[in-house]
């Protein structure tokens, strides 16, 4: 948690300019709370993947920079015009060495929605940074301490999968850029089946591209064809697992299984200490399955600066008004759903 700013010189905000960006990456990067997602490339790849605006705010005090507030714009004709911070990923939301910073930070945001006539603005956080605000509780973090004797704490169920995976012929491929066309085809069938509109190619182009360092595609195959495939994202000693599928047609050979292990073991390859499996929603059948690693759930925080009286948003798949949609979904043409997806899902952060 921050602590309250002593008495010094006055903060002043500012939106950032490209000029800014590097005292904006040294400050991210070495933040205690950065979560990877702050850093400045991932603005060029929401710009390029998605083409929506975006105002970064800098806190600066005697010219320093001390706290940090990245948002981005997206305008749908269902849900109107919001900021979030930061949309299609799991973190995001205030960086600063202390409160008061923080609270400046955010009454920065909340004018500029006013100013941008937008509905809400949206902070990912991972606890609670303000009493004061709206807060929606619905999902979790699941983590996984990388210790020695991991493979002993997994449940026996998900040790013998991960044997069945590697009896049954599959294997796994670690890779970049090359390996994006396979990976997609995975996942944008496995979206489909979910009911759930896909994010168009051009977004893993870009996070390969814009981290070839950080981001790693771990692809399964049986024999030639890709089952199972997902992407690692590593920041410091954490690495994340933001984007997982598998086909439903090759689960009994527990595919998703070994492709998980895989991301385990590299994780501890890279000496993190935990490996993210990304947000879940508690008791839902990705929630069990991600149990089975010995994963503990973090309780994550989404706050809410409201600039027009309703209800907090509620852009879920769980969300009882789009059940009928979701159905129809499944039921479409795979090439329909990878023309129409992209642009359906570029307005649901």
């Amino acid at each position: 948690m921050w602590s309250s700013n002593p008495p010094g010189e006055p903060i002043t905000i500012t939106t950032a300019a490209d000029r800014d960006r590097p005292e904006w990456t040294a400050f991210v990067e070495t933040h205690r709370d950065s979560m990877g997602y702050h850093s400045w490339k991932w603005r060029e790849v929401f710009a390029n993947a998605f083409g929506h605006d975006s105002v970064y705010l800098i806190a600066r005090e005697n010219h320093a920079i001390v706290g940090v507030l990245p948002l981005v714009q997206i305008k749908s004709v269902l849900f109107g015009r919001t900021l979030t911070s930061l949309p299609f990923v799991n973190y995001g939301g205030v960086l600063a060495d202390c409160d008061d910073v923080a609270r400046q930070l955010v009454e920065a945001a909340q004018a500029e929605a006013r100013a941008r006539r937008c509905s809400h603005v949206e902070l990912r956080h991972t606890d609670a940074r303000f009493p004061d605000l709206p807060c929606k509780q619905h999902k979790v973090s699941m983590r996984v301490q990388l210790e020695p004797d991991l493979w002993d704490r997994i449940d026996k169920k998900a040790r013998n999968q991960v044997r069945k995976a590697q009896k049954s012929g599959l294997t796994v491929e670690r890779g970049g850029g090359e390996l994006i066309p396979e990976f997609y085809s995975v996942f944008a069938r496995n979206m489909r089946d979910l009911g759930t509109p896909v994010y168009s190619r051009r977004l893993f182009d870009e996070v390969l591209t814009a981290f070839p360092d950080r981001a790693r595609i771990h692809l399964v195959r049986l024999g030639r064809e890709p089952v199972a495939a997902g992407i690692t994202y590593t920041v410091g000693d954490v690495a994340q697992l933001p984007w997982a599928s598998s086909i439903r047609s090759h689960h009994a050979l527990c595919p998703n299984h070994l492709l998980y292990w895989d991301a385990l073991e590299y994780a501890a390859e890279r000496n993190c200490a935990v490996l993210d499996l990304g947000r879940s929603t508690p008791g839902e059948g990705t929630f069990k399955f991600k149990e089975q690693w010995s994963a503990h759930a973090v309780p994550l925080h989404w706050e809410y600066l409201m600039t027009t009286p309703g209800d907090l948003p509620n852009v879920s798949p769980a969300n009882p008004k789009f059940q009928l949609a979701i159905a129809l979904w499944q039921k479409l043409p795979l090439a329909v759903t990878l023309r129409v997806g992209p642009m359906i899902v570029r307005a649901i952060p």
